[in-house]
């Protein structure tokens, strides 16, 4: 039995308690002599729940914990036959990790220390797992029993389930809310930690990005740079020509959809280009790699040419690379054009028909009705498109890393290559890495001023949103 099976069988213990209460309680209900509070249903939820919940909360503790206490036991047996250091330690039991689980390793070899310690591994797994099975169906038999007995028709069935919903759903809400504290004070940490080495000074204003630390003195790189303003700029350069494409073309888009386009037109041309949307964003790199910016590419050596020929200084000296800013937000504003477009069309599709009917009984035509009234009214709706759109080319990574690179460069040029803040983070993280050294804790420093980037984009749009919604309400 493995931990699969045993989930199949809480599952059925969980439906059988469901019907037999449930059974139990129709019998109440047509029995002339017996009034029940709720309806059967209820009462066979109810003692589903405590029949679970019990079963479920030890099984979970026992998943969570029982790696590590087998790993205790099995590194007090390792240091009774050899003293290790940490790091030494941690590697052994890799190997015996790595024995266990494979089929390539002849456990019965017992001539090496971790042959024996990963057949003690097994051993202790098995006996851990039997255990657990004992257990969890042990309790969630008891908590049947109890449940089942000490319930009766006059038990308020109804309210002490829906007060276990609301106890879930407020756990749930709790959980969310505290895996975001969780999230920003091990980044605030980590940050703090890394400030502590470089100067916020530095970080925030220098210009100079060369995070390479060297291993041993005298390594080539062994003071790094710090400057983050080209990962900012980079981030802010490629979210504007991503966002100069996917606006216009996602309202727009909407607009039509919405107000001109046929129904047979829009049922067909939405949905298509809704696809958009759901297109990995490594192929989207691929095409920018492979496809846009070799035409970029190509496009400028024809204008450098032509520039050449017509003593044109200007075109003549313009730089050529296929790796760029351009490509990628050109691939970029294509792929965040449905979040502007969904979003978008849905709004301006929930104006009040009376404030168009309004405007056009005024005399207005449709399309002073469109840009007039109807965009207006919307804008609270169309700010948040933008905000989405905004916040998902800010934190894009693949596309930038394939077809823009990862050279830190603070130019202006959109035919130059750039990078931004994300992508610095993958390749800080990237590999083997240990979480005490200045190189590795920038990536926190930078995921920081993301998220405050992020927060401000925020609060900026809430305030715009709140001042319209006001004003149109």
């Amino acid at each position: 039995m493995n931990n699969l099976d045993l989930t199949i069988i809480l599952c059925i213990s969980v439906l059988a308690a469901f019907l037999l209460a449930q059974r139990r309680a129709k019998l109440w209900h047509t029995s002339s002599t017996t009034n029940i509070h709720s309806l059967p249903s209820y009462y066979g939820y109810l003692t589903a729940i405590w029949t679970l919940m019990p079963a479920l909360t030890i099984f979970i503790i026992w998943s969570i914990f029982e790696l590590n206490a087998i790993s205790g036991i099995i590194v007090s047996k390792i240091q009774e036959l050899q003293i290790l250091d940490k790091e030494s330690l941690e590697l052994t039991l890799n190997k015996i990790y790595n024995i266990a689980n494979s089929d390539f390793y002849n456990l019965n070899d017992s001539s090496s220390i971790n042959n024996q310690a990963a057949n003690l591994f097994i051993e202790y797994k098995n006996n851990s797992l039997i255990l657990k099975c004992i257990s969890v169906i042990s309790i969630a038999i008891l908590s049947f029993l109890v449940v089942y007995f000490f319930i009766t028709p006059n038990t308020k069935a109804r309210n002490k389930v829906e007060k276990l919903i609301t106890y879930l759903l407020l756990s749930c809400a709790l959980i969310a809310i505290l895996t975001t504290i969780g999230i920003i004070v091990s980044v605030l940490f980590e940050s703090l930690e890394f400030f502590s080495q470089i100067s916020i000074f530095e970080f925030l204003f220098s210009t100079n990005w060369s995070p390479q630390i060297a291993i041993r003195e005298g390594q080539t790189g062994n003071s790094g740079a710090f400057g983050a303003v080209p990962l900012f700029w980079g981030t802010v350069f490629i979210s504007f020509i991503a966002m100069l494409v996917a606006a216009p073309l996602g309202l727009i888009s909407a607009i039509y959809l919405a107000k001109y386009a046929t129904p047979k037109f829009r049922s067909i041309a939405k949905p298509l280009l809704e696809i958009l949307a759901g297109i990995p964003t490594v192929v989207y790199g691929f095409f920018a790699a492979l496809t846009i910016g070799p035409a970029i590419r190509d496009f400028c050596v024809f204008l450098k040419e032509l520039g050449i020929s017509l003593d044109i200084e200007i075109i003549a000296n313009i730089t050529i690379s296929t790796e760029s800013a351009l490509a990628v937000g050109l691939v970029m504003g294509t792929m965040i054009v449905p979040f502007i477009l969904s979003i978008s069309d849905d709004v301006i599709s929930t104006v009040p028909n009376s404030i168009v009917d309004g405007s056009i009984a005024m005399g207005a035509t449709k399309s002073e009705t469109v840009w007039r009234v109807i965009i207006p009214a919307a804008l609270p709706g169309i700010v948040g498109g933008f905000l989405l759109a905004i916040s998902r080319a800010i934190g894009e990574t693949m596309i930038v890393l394939m077809a823009a690179g990862v050279a830190a460069n603070l130019t202006a040029n959109p035919l130059d290559t750039v990078t931004t803040i994300t992508t610095q983070i993958v390749v800080l993280l990237t590999g083997d890495q240990e979480f005490d050294n200045v190189k590795t804790l920038a990536a926190f420093a930078l995921g920081l001023s993301l998220f405050v980037t992020t927060l401000i984009i925020n609060v900026i749009a809430l305030y715009i949103v709140r001042k319209y919604r006001e004003q149109y309400e």
